[in-house]
Parts: C-alpha cells; sequence; structure tokens
C-alpha cells in the first residue's frame, strides 16, 4: 500500500480566518504579519528549530509545502524560494489572500497530491515547532499497526503525543515535558487521496468527532515551542512526564538533531518581555 505523507507549513500567509489573533481588516492583518521584526523572528525560529528536522528526516519520502501570499516581503520570499530548490520534499506554494482559510490550504496542498497513493498521511506544522528525526518514518510503521481502524472510513488520526513545550525566555530555552494529545503537531491524518479536506478541515481538539484516533505516547516526538509571536499562548491539557537535565540534552541531540546551546540563543534573541503566560 503507498502512503504518501503530505504536510503544510504556513509561513506568515496573508488571510483573515484561520488564525486566533484577530484582525478588522486585511490591511491591518498584512501590517501585523508582515513586520519586519516579527518575520525576522519567525524566520530564525523556522531555519533553527523546523527545518533541521526536517532536513534528517530518516525517511526523506515526504513533501512538506511552505504556503505564503505573494507578496511576502524580501528577503523572505527569495529565501524560501532558495529553499524550495535546494531541498526535494519542500514545495512552495504563494496563494493569494482567500476568504476561507481552508479554502487556501487545500488550494495550496492540491496540486501535491499522489493520485496513485493509497493513502495520503496529512500533517501541519507550524514554522516554529519540530519534529523528530524519525516522525515520516514512525507514522508510516505505525500507521501499517492499526490500517484495520482505517479502512471501513477512509479516516484516521494517528497522535505522536509525547513532547517537549519549549518557552523562550530571557534566561534561554525552559522546557517542559509534556504528553498533550491532538496538540497539532506530530499528528497524522490519515485520508484517501481523492478527500477533498487535509489535516487542517479538522479541528485538533474535536477529531474524535469524525474519526478513530489512535494514540502514541512513545517516543519523544515533538516540540512545541511558546513565545510572544505565537498565536496561541499556553500549553494545553496534558500530562508531565520526567526527564533529567542531561538525558534533556542527549534527546534534544538524537531524536531532533538540535543543540541546547542553540536553542538557548534562539531563545534569547526572540524573547520579548510581554510574551504571553506559561501555564500548565
Amino acid at each position: 500500500m503507498r502512503v504518501q505523507m503530505l504536510g503544510l507549513c504556513r509561513f506568515s500567509y496573508l488571510g483573515l480566518r484561520g488564525y486566533q489573533k484577530d484582525h478588522s481588516s486585511l490591511e491591518e492583518r498584512r501590517a501585523f504579519l508582515y513586520d519586519s521584526e516579527r518575520l525576522a523572528r519567525r524566520w530564525l525560529w523556522f531555519t533553527t528549530l523546523a527545518l533541521p528536522g526536517w532536513r534528517a528526516q530518516t525517511d526523506p519520502d515526504f513533501t512538506l509545502v511552505v504556503m505564503t501570499g505573494p507578496d511576502l516581503p524580501e528577503p523572505y520570499l527569495s529565501r524560501l524560494r532558495d529553499l524550495s530548490q535546494a531541498n526535494p520534499w519542500l514545495r512552495l506554494e504563494l496563494v493569494p489572500p482567500m476568504d476561507r482559510h481552508l479554502d487556501a490550504c487545500r488550494a495550496a496542498i492540491a496540486p501535491h497530491v499522489d493520485p496513485q497513493a493509497n493513502v495520503v498521511g496529512h500533517f501541519r506544522n507550524d514554522d516554529d515547532d519540530a519534529v523528530a528525526l524519525d516522525y515520516v518514518a514512525t507514522a508510516r510503521r505505525d500507521f501499517a499497526a492499526v490500517q484495520p481502524l482505517w479502512l471501513p472510513e477512509g479516516r484516521l488520526s494517528l497522535d505522536h503525543s509525547r513532547g517537549l513545550m519549549l518557552r523562550a525566555g530571557a534566561g534561554g530555552a525552559d522546557f517542559v515535558p509534556w504528553i498533550a494529545h491532538n496538540m497539532g503537531v506530530a499528528l497524522t491524518i490519515f485520508l484517501r487521496p481523492d478527500e477533498e479536506k487535509t489535516a487542517l478541515h479538522f479541528n485538533h481538539t474535536k477529531l474524535p468527532l469524525w474519526m478513530p484516533c489512535v494514540a502514541v505516547t512513545r517516543p519523544l516526538m515533538f516540540i512545541r515551542s511558546i513565545h510572544a509571536d505565537s498565536d496561541s499562548g499556553d500549553m494545553g491539557p496534558g500530562l508531565p512526564w520526567d526527564i533529567a537535565p542531561d538525558a534533556l540534552d542527549r534527546q534534544l541531540s538524537r531524536r531532533f538533531g538540535l543543540d541546547r546551546r542553540v536553542l538557548d540563543d534562539l531563545s534569547k534573541a526572540v524573547f520579548r518581555v510581554d510574551s504571553p503566560g506559561w501555564s500548565c
């Protein structure tokens, strides 16, 4: 059975819907999203935290669509074009502002659906979150184990729910080990290739309404960052788990290919005094 792994990353996409922060007009939204200091911070998150894991996936057979607007300011539009040319798994889609955000997401994803696939594993990845180096391989393997649950309806979610919450602070990166069900990152929605929906069409907090849901709580699979520019500023419901500081540093390296010192520097660089509350 051919399983296509197909993801969407929105990089400051200009649209009026689809985010928790509201703006009264397109121009107000544009001013917010395209603020030069904000874009510089988003680029730091994207290139320092998110991209390393995708570049080093143990299974390179996946597609990550980066969706942004055709008027994204330079140098970021050219940088995204350069990344898409250098990495065959990364596809850049320039989507004009659309009234309905989910239609925009579908417009970005649709050209990349493989009609020869039997199943499409849709996922989303924010530009400031990270997945483990074996996310693609593990999602494929675990789906094979639960495929009978997918067959009746052609829908199933596979939630790799053990992660780390990263808070950017003046002192560097703080981590809270957290098991968070259906967080959104490292969450794969398996659909038929002719399905007119993507991962974003299903509210990840209400997935059991639409499909069988399987949670896999090991191994460590994601990092979610929370900072001043986060669309959502809290961790959400979940369960804490313990990890020693030295083991945490090893896991950052082994699971994500990341260096704790680099994440500390990143967090200090993007830190703001008005960062959102940190709640458990």
